[in-house]
């Protein structure tokens, strides 16, 4: 049964045509991932299924229950733990309808609000607090004004998960997520009972979620079932698909006008018929076309000696210790990637090592060769009051990429940006055509050393898969700040994890850090283990014998209890594990789930014997 339901949206701004015939129908338990270029208009299409805005033609279903996480969030309450209550206030109305009905004297009601109780709980402040915990939010009483932008997407992300609606409305739901968080998310919507429509440059999390994939093309909504995987094959076979059918209808356009060349003259009713058909033909809407995304980094850089080197780096604020005595050597073709929590410091550091701060103690050196370009995360650089046209040539009509000069229609043709864009303001742009924007611009700099802070952040799918492709073939060095796993795993040559504390260290490659976390929190949990255990002591008479056995060898199982869960997880951190072994997911989540059900209930057992003892 549909439970939202879509039928021949159309949306324009201006003379701009974004949605031109979508139809969409949502299942109560659907997971559909929305993808398609920057501009397609997935996030115009979500807050039209919300109703934040109105179709211009068309109609939308919806049910009472949906949920929308935008990305420019509005709140209504003054503080977090304001906007996180109002989250929840079903509940209170649930729990109020229950007791109404008892009340009454009404057993179905009661019996209904009582059973919805039963499978959501039936107090909910200490999920509240979890939520906010999990995510990574803000203090409750942190007012909402002062936040920045990524804390405000956090809590808009505690609200929307927390008010639990039939169906769930995401865009771009892990910005401003660090992997850890990420992985959380992904698992919990993996186990929501509700249907959830997503749009997320996440490929790992949409491998694992999506079971149907709609890409929004042209104006329209083209299905594909399967993951995210199975859309790729499909897409491509589609495509070619369509092209072989366009070779076919040109070579009848072609046919079609030399006939109608070598008879000018000729008016039967055959004939007119043929020169009707001509005209069909030649009213065609394009025929099928492919984007093309072109990006290319080369400079001809020869490769050398270091790039750029850092020896007993340390940056602290107050008694924040960022990171302490800190080396980093950086090679012609190497790829760092530096992963951590919001705020551990990982935007300090590059700018420490771009000279833009001071640290406290250390110091840091660049080649005389050195040419650096950067993207950061406020995506600056660009003059919000310029066209499309003169952001991309400065000014200019031609723009030098590499040894050859292109006319900047050319040029911005490369990056998806065609006639109808070239007029349009820099402030009107979506956040992933600013961000390809940016990447033009990059693209003709020429630098060696490439900095780039969270810059998957609002691309699509299309121009994330490109950009890897230009940064793996890149001859100089690259920084990247990203909470993007699958980004991260297959850019990047070296590691840089913030652990806290100060501690950053240095790994071959991001699994190897997510196996040293795992072990580290495996020890931490061994020694809390040993910490609770009592001292031998001889057996009293409250304990049975066998009771005193157990209790001698409940510290052994608990500790072999948590070894396997510490297994499980790994498990589950593994991109592998999305890409080959996606259909066990759900079930490996549940094996999870159990075990640590089962390390509790050890802990609880422990407990008991021990105060008897």
């Amino acid at each position: 049964m549909s439970v939202l339901v879509a039928r021949e949206i159309q949306k324009s701004y201006g003379d701009r045509l974004i949605l031109k015939d979508v139809t969409l129908y949502v299942g109560e338990h659907d997971r559909i991932g929305l993808v398609g270029v920057n501009g397609s208009g997935k996030s115009t299409l979500l807050r039209v299924l919300s109703g934040e805005e109105d179709a211009d033609s068309g109609q939308v279903q919806r049910p009472e229950g949906l949920g929308f996480l935008s990305q420019q969030p509005v709140f209504d309450g003054a503080t977090v733990g304001e906007v996180a209550d109002q989250a929840v206030a079903w509940h209170r109305a649930l729990l109020h309808s229950y007791e109404d009905a008892i009340a009454r004297g009404d057993l179905h009601e009661a019996s209904v609000a009582q059973d919805r109780l039963d499978q959501v709980g039936w107090e909910v402040a200490h999920r509240v607090d979890a939520m906010l915990e999990q995510l990574r939010a803000p203090a409750r009483e942190a007012l909402i004004e002062n936040l920045s932008g990524g804390e405000l997407r956090r809590v808009a992300l505690a609200r929307v998960l927390l008010e639990a609606p039939a169906v769930l409305l995401l865009d771009e739901p892990t910005n401003h997520l660090d992997a850890d968080t990420a992985d959380w998310l992904q698992a919990w919507l993996q186990g929501y009972q509700g249907a959830v429509i997503l749009v997320t440059h996440d490929r790992y999390l949409l491998e694992a979620v999506a079971e149907r994939i709609v890409e929004v093309e042209g104006g329209v909504s083209v299905a594909y079932e399967g993951s995210y995987g199975d859309y790729l094959v499909a897409r491509s076979e589609r495509h070619e698909r369509l092209r072989r059918e366009d070779e076919r209808a040109d070579e009848i356009l072609r046919r079609e006008a030399a006939w109608a060349v070598r008879s000018p003259s000729a008016r039967t009713g055959k004939q007119k018929a043929r020169l009707s058909r001509l005209d069909k033909l030649r009213e065609r809407e394009g025929g099928y076309q492919d984007q093309n995304l072109t990006l290319s980094f080369t400079t001809g850089f020869r490769k050398g000696g270091t790039m750029l080197e850092a020896h007993r780096l340390s940056k602290s604020y107050g008694k924040n210790r960022l990171f302490d005595g800190l080396e980093i050597s950086l090679l012609p073709g190497e790829r760092l990637g530096i992963l951590g929590p919001n705020g551990a410091g990982k935007s300090t550091l590059l700018r420490v090592l771009l000279g833009e701060e001071t640290p406290d103690r250390g110091e840091v050196s660049r080649a005389p060769r050195v040419k650096v370009g950067m993207i950061d995360q406020a995506r600056s650089g660009l003059d919000p009051e310029h066209t499309v046209f003169e952001a991309a040539g400065a000014g200019n009509e031609q723009v030098k990429v590499g040894e050859n000069w292109i006319h900047v229609a050319s040029f911005l043709g490369k990056f998806l940006f065609f006639r109808d864009h070239f007029e349009q303001r820099v402030a009107s742009l979506s956040g992933g055509e600013r961000a390809r924007l940016l990447l033009a611009r990059l693209m003709l700099e020429g630098a060696n050393l490439l900095v780039l802070d969270e810059p998957t952040n609002d691309l699509d799918l299309l121009t994330l898969r490109v950009l890897e492709e230009a940064l793996l073939s890149f001859d100089g060095s690259v920084i990247v700040v990203t909470h993007d796993r699958a980004f991260m795993d297959r850019v990047c040559s070296s590691v840089l994890a913030f652990e806290g504390e100060g501690r950053a260290v240095m790994y071959a490659d991001r699994m190897q850090h997510v196996a040293a976390m795992s072990a580290r929190r495996a020890e931490a949990r061994a020694e809390r283990v040993a910490e609770k255990a009592p001292p031998p002591k001889p057996a009293k008479a409250k304990l049975s014998w066998k009771e005193q056995r157990e209790l001698e060898q409940l510290p052994e199982r608990i500790e072999a209890a948590e070894d396997q869960v510490v297994a499980a997880e790994a498990v589950l951190a593994d991109p592998a594990t999305y890409q080959q072994r996606a259909a066990d997911v759900p079930s490996l989540n549940k094996a999870l789930a159990a075990l640590q059900q089962a390390v509790e209930a050890l802990y609880a057992r422990w407990e008991e014997l021990s105060e008897r003892a």
